[in-house]
């Protein structure tokens, strides 16, 4: 029989009236599946008081509150659990109070707690005799106490860096002198940071059949080098598939050692920021399947954008070609092969 799972990008619960809708015309496709994960960009939170920020605190930013009442739409749409390590799971109090509001729902996540051991450890879900192991981290945060630490409340994170680098050589030859020439931008993880992922995704590899790497990073459309880093790392360490999120449209696939690496997933569910309703947006739901021994066996994803009526649909392919051919331009670096088959494109990795 094997396994089927699918994975979503982006899950903003602003903005939603009634929890029943969102999910109801994609409900039984996420049913249907055996384990169903998402971002969730946004905590469960009903705060006292609107939270203001003084003109001379650091950020000036407070983080995406949805009010708790929404939080049942992830019941409705059959998410086994969901991930809040990323830069709108923000401010102690909110992730304490948005967890708990979880734990009601009895909805599993991973990626943010009262510590940094809690924010690190992963989730583990028995789904018809096949154990998930799901883990999320963020390369994307504020700088100001939104890290989980030992003994404060925050997010699990893989810490990167940035370099500028000059441009010497250009096809083999020196350029000439030319001021304003733009740099060659260097990312990287921190060695440390890597490496405690690696034991934990090593760990999560003894308690799980199948294991799922969520991780926030992403820059206007680029794949940079740590992204690839830490994707590849994950697979290495024994994870299954990798998604990341944080681009709010899709990004590049990678199919590596066999087991695929979905760059940006976009949004699932994000109805309203917090200045704007959001339209028109086209998103990417990841769909794998898995064999009796649990290796991955089809890849496919469908492209999913959200009504006015905040219900969530899947498209067919038919209408989406401008949004395929995107995603294969992108994902050409990594001889990636993509066939349009109904409301969904197999993935394929080049001979």
């Amino acid at each position: 029989m094997g396994s089927k799972i699918i994975l979503t990008g982006d899950i903003n619960l602003m903005g939603v009236e009634d929890p029943t809708v969102p999910f109801r015309r994609v409900a039984d496709t996420l049913h249907n599946a055996d384990a169903v994960f998402g971002n969730l960009e946004c905590c469960l939170y009903d705060p006292p008081a609107p939270r203001t920020m003084m003109p001379d605190e650091i950020s000036g930013y407070d983080g995406f509150y949805a009010p708790t009442f929404t939080g049942p739409a992830l019941v409705h749409g059959g998410f086994h659990c969901v991930g809040n390590a990323n830069n709108q799971n923000y401010g102690a109090e909110a992730i304490t109070f948005s967890n708990a509001c979880l734990d009601k729902l009895a909805v599993p996540h991973v990626g943010a707690g009262v510590n940094r051991a809690a924010a690190r450890a992963p989730a583990v879900v028995t789904r018809n005799g096949t154990r998930f192991g799901f883990l999320q981290r963020t390369s994307q945060y504020w700088p100001n106490n939104h890290e989980a630490g030992e003994m404060n409340p925050g997010v699990a994170v893989i810490k990167a860096y940035t370099a500028y680098q000059a441009v010497y050589y250009k096809d083999g030859k020196l350029p000439p002198n030319r001021p304003g020439t733009p740099p060659k931008i260097v990312t990287w993880c921190d060695r440390d940071y890597l490496n405690w992922f690696k034991e934990d995704v090593s760990a999560l590899r003894g308690k799980a059949d199948i294991v799922v790497s969520s991780h926030h990073m992403g820059h206007r459309g680029d794949i940079l080098d740590f992204q690839i880093e830490i994707a590849h790392t994950a697979i290495e360490s024994g994870a299954d598939v990798v998604i990341a999120h944080a681009e709010h449209y899709p990004l590049a696939i990678e199919v590596y050692n066999g087991k695929p690496i979905f760059y940006g997933l976009g949004s699932f569910c994000f109805i309203k920021s917090n200045k704007r309703f959001l339209k028109g947006w086209v998103g990417m739901m990841a769909r794998v399947s898995f064999n009796d021994n649990h290796q991955v066996g089809r890849i496919a994803f469908s492209f999913v954008r959200q009504l006015d009526s905040t219900e969530v649909v899947i498209r067919p392919t038919s209408e989406e070609t401008e949004a395929i051919a995107e995603v294969e331009a992108m994902s050409k670096r990594f001889g990636t092969r993509m066939q349009p088959a109904g409301d969904e494109v197999i993935v394929t990795a080049s001979s």
